[in-house]
Formats: structure tokens, C-alpha cells, sequence
């Protein structure tokens, strides 16, 4: 097969690239409850006990605009940006714009999809992992299949339009997976889901019992 190594027991090992839309993703681990442990996603999706060779995993996101407004969350996104390189991850961003009611928008699907068929061409996978459930991705999903290359959907299966289940070979639930992730606590920044150091609860503040005179 195209671009498979074999182990020292001579087993082949599929060569997968895996394409991560932040922002559906973690919108669907929060909704959970969830903070998103991306290396326990990265070992769950390609680790060594799933007999796949991991080429490469790319995240795409959205920044807040570059504008003072959102300096302070354009700061935050940009750190857990550099935690993520500096842990083996290639990432992809896009400048968002400001949107109503205080929201802003950084659409990042294009730059997935094209990306998709570049490296697709380049790295040669056999599975290209799509890391959403955004239907907009079906034709994507069909594109790869044409060219020979197995397409798996990653995403909550419950909440997976059809669209996108058919185009693809194969769905990954990550629904079992996102219930071993740690709860977030109120001080867990919606912006920044990476595995932080834990950190510790802070302790309510109690008066002492009043003394019997």
C-alpha cells in the first residue's frame, strides 16, 4: 500500500493526517462541560495502541480581532497557540472580525478544506481524520474519498447530521472520550481549553464558630 511503513513484526501501519476545526470542537467538549484535553484527543485519535502512524495534526482557529477591544482575549487565544506548537501541533489561524452583541468571527473552513487537498497530495495518508461536525465539510469528505484516501468524521456522534456521517467512511465517537476529560471549573477560560496545569480550587472563605463565653 502507498505510503505505509511496517513495523518490526512486518505489521503495516496506516499513515494518518488529522485536520482539527478548534472552534466546532471545543464548543462541543464545553457543552459537556468539559475542558478539552487535546493530548489525550491526539493519542485517542492516532497514539501508539491505535496501530496508526501519525503524520501530522493540524489545528485551525479563529483569533479575536487585532483590535484593543479584544487585546486581552487575542492575548489568551495566542498563549494556549504556543502551548499548543510547543506540544507537537501544527496550527493555523485567522484573524477574526467583530460581530453582534459583542462576539467576532474567524471562519476558518476554506483554509481547512484547501489545506486538506494540499497535504493530502504532499504527505500521501491513507486516513485524513476530520475533527468536527460541521456539515460544511461533506463535499470535503467526498473530494479525499475520490482520490483514494479513507475519510473519518471525530465528532459527538449524537449531534452528527447526516450530511457529513454518509460522505465520510467512517464516524469516531468522541462522546466516551470527552466524559474521561476534568470538569471545567468557573475559572476555566472558554478561549483557552488546553490542558493547563491543574489548578486548585480556591477555598471559601468561613468564619470560626463563635466561642460560648
Amino acid at each position: 500500500m502507498k505510503g505505509r511503513k511496517q513495523d518490526s513484526k512486518g505489521h503495516q501501519h496506516s499513515r494518518v493526517l488529522i485536520l482539527v476545526d478548534e472552534s466546532n470542537v471545543g464548543s462541543s467538549v464545553r457543552t459537556a462541560g468539559r475542558g478539552l484535553d487535546w493530548l489525550k484527543l491526539r493519542e485517542f485519535l492516532a497514539g501508539p495502541n491505535t496501530g496508526r502512524e501519525l503524520i501530522e495534526i493540524v489545528v485551525y482557529a479563529g483569533l479575536p480581532p487585532a483590535i484593543p477591544a479584544w487585546q486581552e482575549e487575542r492575548d489568551k487565544k495566542n498563549k494556549f497557540m504556543h502551548w499548543l506548537r510547543s506540544n507537537g501541533f501544527m496550527v493555523v489561524t485567522k484573524d477574526g472580525a467583530p460581530a453582534e452583541e459583542g462576539h467576532y468571527k474567524a471562519n476558518v473552513d476554506v483554509m481547512m478544506a484547501i489545506d486538506a487537498l494540499e497535504l493530502s497530495v504532499e504527505m500521501l495518508p491513507d486516513v485524513v481524520i476530520l475533527v468536527t461536525g460541521d456539515a460544511d465539510f461533506a463535499y470535503l469528505a467526498i473530494k479525499l474519498r475520490r482520490r483514494g484516501i479513507r475519510v473519518e468524521v471525530a465528532s459527538v456522534a449524537a449531534n452528527l447530521g447526516n450530511t457529513l456521517r454518509s460522505a465520510a467512511n467512517a464516524v469516531i465517537d468522541l462522546a466516551p472520550l470527552f466524559r474521561t476529560f476534568e470538569m471545567m471549573t468557573v475559572q476555566d477560560s472558554p478561549a483557552s481549553a488546553s490542558p493547563q496545569p491543574q489548578r486548585k480550587r480556591r477555598l471559601r472563605f468561613r468564619p470560626p464558630p463563635p466561642r460560648n463565653l
